[in-house]
Parts: structure tokens; sequence; C-alpha cells
């Protein structure tokens, strides 16, 4: 396991929290307690919603039946490194709203701002997250058996990390914390400025 502080270091004082997470590849074949898994689900649920319509839908895979239906539309290159991980779960939102009549504009803003939830609530837990968009999206609607008016974000896998020497060559060397970009190249002051 890396040290987090060789990859990272906030240049502000935060929650280390937001430091600990990161998206491995490696993740070790052991199942996830269903009680462990239910809080990154109830995290999720208090994330913030327009209208409080709180569109997120979450799919969840943790049997190797649900696993493998997965893998049919996940991309051979994703499949790679996470066909042990023990729990994938599709990200979906819903694209309308009664209560707004018709489309709801802010469906992925808000999933995001659930799926953002969750993915901190799992390394509060020891759990790792990795969020997939290397998928195909029309045939995961399809086995999934998700309506029309729905939306799917990511995939993402849910587990305990691995060790790095447990995945395959062409994925070890990307294995480790990724830095961020510093709070000035992404703010401006009354106009926008692209900065990046």
């Amino acid at each position: 396991m890396y040290e987090l502080k060789e990859f990272r270091k906030a240049s502000h004082d935060i929650d280390p929290i937001f430091i600990k997470r990161w998206s491995p590849r490696s993740f070790l074949n052991k199942e996830v307690p269903k009680e462990v898994l239910q809080t990154v689900f109830e995290a999720a649920r208090w994330a913030p919603s327009a209208a409080n319509v709180q569109p997120w839908r979450f799919v969840v895979a943790n049997t190797e039946a649900d696993r493998e239906r997965f893998h049919s539309f996940i991309y051979d290159g994703n499949v790679a490194w996470c066909e042990n991980v023990p729990v994938l779960i599709a990200i979906v939102s819903k694209t309308d709203a009664e209560f707004m009549g018709g489309e709801n504009p802010s469906h992925a803003f808000d999933t995001g701002a659930a799926w953002g939830y969750l993915a901190l609530e799992a390394a509060r837990n020891g759990l790792a997250t990795h969020a997939m968009g290397g998928f195909d999206k029309s045939k995961a609607k399809e086995v999934l058996n998700i309506p029309e008016n729905y939306k799917v974000h990511a995939i993402v896998a849910v587990g305990y990390q691995g060790e790095k020497e447990d995945l395959q060559q062409q994925f070890q060397e990307r294995e480790k914390p990724s830095d961020r970009n510093e709070v000035d190249a992404f703010i401006s002051e009354g106009i926008f400025a692209e900065k990046l």
C-alpha cells in the first residue's frame, strides 16, 4: 500500500477523508458485509438535491451472477482489472420529475453529489471505489432493464483495496493516488477565466 503523503498533500486545512479517497484498480476478492454497504447508500441518501427530487438510483451487483451481467457491458479494458471486485454499482439518474413538469435539469448534478457522498463514506469505512465511464451505456440500459427516462452515468467498483502486484502488469504503473490541480487553477473571481 502507498503512503498517501507521497502523492497527495492538501494546500488548505480539510478533513483527511478527502485525501484518503482515490480510485485504485486492485481489489481483494473479499465480500463487503451488507451492513457496511448499507452505510455507503445511507450517506448517498443525504446528498443535496434540487427541490428534494432525489433523482439518483443505484443498481447493485454483489452476487456472481449479477456481476457477470455487468461484465457483459463493461469494456474489456475495465473488466481486466475489475473481475474480482465484490460489488459493482450502476449510477443512474431519473431525467424527469413530475414536480418540475417534465425534464429535471439538475438530475446529473444531484446524482453526482450522491455518488460523491457514497465514495467518501466508502473511504471512511475502509473501502475503495473506482468509477468507470468505459462501458456500453445502451447495452447497460438494456441488460439492467433501465427505462428510457433514466440515464446511466457510471459503473462504480466497490471493495477492499488489494496490492498493486496483484494487478496485470499493464495496470501496475498507474496504481497510485493522483494529485489534483491547485485551487487557484479552477477559481475565477467575478467573471470566468480559463486557467487550465
